[in-house]
């Protein structure tokens, strides 16, 4: 009858996590979730996996829920299910409860503590081991580098349910899509390999890893801590066994075989029905340590074991087996623990247990003290079997292909656009109808270079690149944003053949945003708002101000430069559409309405990107605009005309300042605007 009942529960606990589960939420309903100055970018091919983008559009890391990645279930059988933003070093930088059904805080303690236990998330690195437990200072007491969450009294299964979940789900992201993190398909055993086997057969090849630790180890781990005599019987016997660990992978036939009884064996096949993604794995203590803690529940996460394997956590679970052994395996307390293969454990390849050592200083409120004692351990790759291994595909790469469409179209009008740029330039600004077709290459610029395919380039990719060149980091990230990096190449391929003015006249959305405002306030008869030449020269002085302060910014506190690059209002109307925090809107929205009456203000004088090209277009290797002997002296009709100010009173083209309107080469080449012209013709006819 029990072997039935486990058989009826084992298959009710299988089925709500992984048939039960619910969908993945929409793309509008993750975007709230998604703090400023971060946003939501693309999906991945992964459910429940989404891109995250910083304020200037470039990717930074990755937006998932855990559910669909690791369906791992609560004490209602439901998984619970968290929003975790990771970003591309593998540093949580927040993580959210999203829906869940836990008993204890449903209809007892209430949410707050709940979500207070997810905020601990912050900041830290899923590199970094993290225990669910009381903190006591500042280190563990063996030197490590553990991360301590403050458990909920009353909670604690709850809350290492969760804490699996959200490493689990972060691995498995991290293996995928992380540079340096991914890793072949994970073995399974193989079910037809036989070997005749014993325990004494298993102990001589290491297939069962024996760990001992004496008391006096221990006493010495928490040496120099205010728990150094807190256990008298370690003291009285120093010679003693306070760990005596034994651990065999039972995922190969032949080696349960070896170690169950015929009893327990049946009931780890029908284990293997049910779940068969997961790795069982026994773990027998016969000394003093005792494997878990009193507050225990069988099925969850062991409280006083982990795991790790290639610097990440490893999800191990009480498989809650009945468990009795063969004649001549070590008799203590033994547990049969499963891990999901499905999250990333490799059972073939080298692996670390970690057991607590706790201890207690105090009667009343006592301070808890823990060190970490590690049992590595490896089972031979003989036993099992390995999937062959897809190519991998980096994350770059399938960027590439997820925006192949797209790439090939700005590619086609990058080229086009430069090549009639550079070999037609006159004949484009001498077109009867240059206006409309300039208008209608900023229309296409706005919605698709912009609004569609996300080019809107940002001083945060700048200073991201900056730190990452001075600290000698990787500038990997620049390859996950394909679309903006072609974008980039144009810029900088514009900078040797115009100077800044490719990018600042024609590709970019803002600038496109503002002209056509301009052309918005001439149509409705606007009143011109432009300071003197001495204000416009100071007032173009000031962009180069916010660009060292965003550099400053950088260097003393990154964390904080999305905060500052906000004085770009590119993110508001050209990333996110507008649909942002109303004070960002109306930021926006200010440079925009100024827009048609000082002729685009913001590029003018305050964008720090517009310095950056300024700056870039020192490498311009032409004077791209001809200029007649008469220009400044006696004429200043170009001088007059340009709306940006960047010809000066010698009629010299100051190439820092220009945009590439063509205006200048629409009169330099028209016979009845340019004053040189007029007069020679005015000289041809009296001849006549």
């Amino acid at each position: 009858m029990r072997a039935y009942l486990w058989i009826f529960l084992m298959a009710c606990l299988a089925a709500v996590p992984m048939n039960g589960r619910a969908e993945p939420l929409e793309r509008a309903a993750l975007a709230d979730l998604v703090r400023a100055p971060y946003a939501l970018g693309e999906a991945t091919p992964d459910a429940g996996v989404w891109t995250l983008l910083n304020s200037g559009g470039a990717q930074v890391g990755y937006v998932f829920e855990t559910e669909p990645l690791a369906p791992l279930p609560g004490f209602s059988g439901a998984p619970i299910n968290m929003l975790v933003t990771m970003d591309m070093d593998g540093r949580l930088i927040e993580v959210r409860l999203l829906e869940h059904n836990e008993p204890i805080f449903v209809s007892g303690l209430g949410q707050a503590p709940f979500e207070g236990f997810v905020q601990q998330y912050a900041g830290h690195s899923i590199t970094t081991p993290m225990v669910v437990g009381n903190p006591y200072g500042n280190a563990s007491g063996d030197g490590s580098a553990l991360v301590y969450l403050d458990g909920v009294t009353k909670a604690t299964a709850s809350v290492r349910i969760a804490h699996e979940s959200v490493i689990a789900a972060a691995r498995a992201v991290a293996r995928d899509r992380l540079e340096g993190i991914s890793s072949e398909p994970p073995a399974r055993p193989d079910l037809t390999y036989r070997e005749d086997l014993d325990w004494q057969a298993l102990v001589d090849q290491g297939i069962a890893s024996h760990h001992v630790v004496t008391n006096a180890e221990v006493d010495a781990a928490f040496a120099d801590t205010i728990w150094a005599r807190d256990d008298p019987e370690a003291s009285a016997d120093p010679e003693g066994r306070y760990l005596d660990l034994w651990i065999v992978d039972l995922g190969p036939p032949s080696v349960a075989q070896a170690v169950l009884s015929e009893g327990t064996l049946a009931e780890l096949e029908r284990f293997r029905a049910v779940s068969g993604d997961d790795e069982p794995i026994l773990v027998i203590e016969t000394a003093r340590h005792g494997l878990v803690g009193e507050d225990f529940v069988r099925n969850t996460a062991p409280d006083l074991i982990s795991a790790e394997q290639d610097g990440l956590p490893v999800a191990l679970r009480d498989a809650d087996l009945f468990i009795t052994l063969q004649p001549g395996v070590p008799e203590g307390r033994a547990l049969i623990l499963r891990s999901d293969r499905r999250l990333g454990f490799d059972p073939a390849r080298p692996w670390v247990m970690k057991v607590e050592a706790v201890r207690q200083h105090g009667m009343f409120q006592p301070e808890v003290g823990r060190v970490t004692l590690e049992a590595p351990h490896e089972t031979p790759e003989r036993f099992f079997t390995r999937p062959e291994a897809p190519r991998i595909v980096s994350p770059a790469e399938q960027a590439v292909r997820d925006r192949l469409a797209d790439l090939v179209g700005l590619a086609v009008f990058l080229v086009a656009l430069m090549a009639v740029l550079f070999f037609a330039q006159s004949r484009l600004a001498g077109h009867r109808r240059f206006t409309p077709i300039r208008l209608g290459i900023l229309a296409f610029v706005t919605g698709f270079v912009g609004w569609w395919g996300q080019g809107q380039l940002s001083i945060v990719t700048v200073l991201g690149t900056l730190r990452g060149v001075t600290e000698g980091k990787s500038l990997s990230f620049l390859l996950y944003d394909p679309f903006s990096l072609l974008v980039w190449g144009a810029a900088i391929i514009g900078f040797v053949l115009w100077g800044r003015g490719l990018f600042c006249g024609w590709l970019c959305p803002f600038g496109a945003l503002q002209e056509f405002a301009h052309h918005i306030g001439r149509w409705l008869r606007l009143p011109r708002i432009e300071p003197s030449a001495i204000w416009d020269a100071r007032l173009k002085m000031v962009k180069y101000v916010l660009l060292f302060g965003l550099v400053v910014v950088t260097f003393v506190a990154p964390s904080e430069i999305d905060t500052f690059a906000e004085v770009e209002p590119f993110k508001t109307a050209i990333t996110t559409h507008f649909v942002r925090d109303w004070y960002y809107v109306v930021y926006a929205g200010f440079w925009l309405v100024l827009g048609t009456m000082t002729f685009k203000g913001f590029c003018r004088y305050v964008c720090p990107l517009g310095a950056v090209m300024a700056i870039g277009g020192l490498l311009r290797g032409r004077a791209w605009i001809e200029r007649r002997v008469e220009c400044g002296s006696p004429c200043q009709l170009c001088k007059v005309r340009c709306n940006y100010g960047a010809i000066k009173q010698d009629g010299r083209i100051g190439y820092d300042e220009c945009f590439q309107c063509l205006d200048c080469v629409t009169i330099h080449d028209d016979a009845e605007q340019c004053v040189p012209l007029v007069l020679a013709a005015k000289r041809q006819r009296r001849a006549a």
